[in-house]
């Protein structure tokens, strides 16, 4: 585990312990999703937070500009300490471990439902009904097509995935077929 990922936990837990105390942690959650979101797809952003001969209290100006009514004090606040501390290209991170802590602490989960075609919204919930009974968490489900797959589905929830796809069925075949034969 790398020092930044240590970092963006402690930075996630602190965060989270807030909103908890507020009562606003889904809300929190999805404010974070859009700052990690905007930093990760603006690179002019992420050049100008990392250039060190800018003062902090510019990049906090630029930030409350993009954001301002957007989030929450709880989330800007928790920028502008990441940026003063020139942590600023954690934010996905501190993102990432917060949707874990939050999901523990609410008992959900987030699930990657990779498919061959797109699933309707009705067939997406079905399958966070059937995993969240497997789990006995809320499943949030998001999905992305993979054509590679053939058929069936793929699903991830956090270290685990659960392989339905035919593909995945047609490798374990040959596996299966190349350990009998040696």
């Amino acid at each position: 585990m790398s020092r930044d990922t240590v970092v963006a936990k402690r930075y996630a837990k602190a965060l989270f312990e807030l909103a908890s105390a507020a009562g606003k942690v889904s809300e929190v959650e999805d404010q974070l999703k859009l700052v990690a979101d905007v930093l990760n797809e603006d690179v002019e952003i992420i050049k100008f937070l990392s250039l060190p001969n800018i003062a902090p209290e510019n990049k906090i100006a630029l930030l409350k500009s993009a954001f301002g009514d957007k989030v929450s004090e709880l989330v800007f606040n928790t920028l502008q300490v990441l940026v003063t501390r020139r942590r600023q290209a954690i934010t996905g991170d501190v993102y990432e471990a917060y949707t874990k802590i939050a999901g523990e602490a609410l008992g959900q989960a987030h699930a990657t439902v990779y498919s061959a075609k797109q699933l309707t919204d009705s067939e997406l919930a079905d399958v966070a009904v059937q995993f969240g009974s497997i789990t006995g968490k809320k499943i949030i489900a998001q999905q992305i097509v993979e054509p590679a797959l053939l058929g069936g589905l793929q699903v991830r929830i956090g270290d685990r995935l659960y392989d339905g796809s035919l593909s995945g069925k047609l490798d374990r075949l040959q596996k299966s077929l190349n350990s009998k034969a040696l």
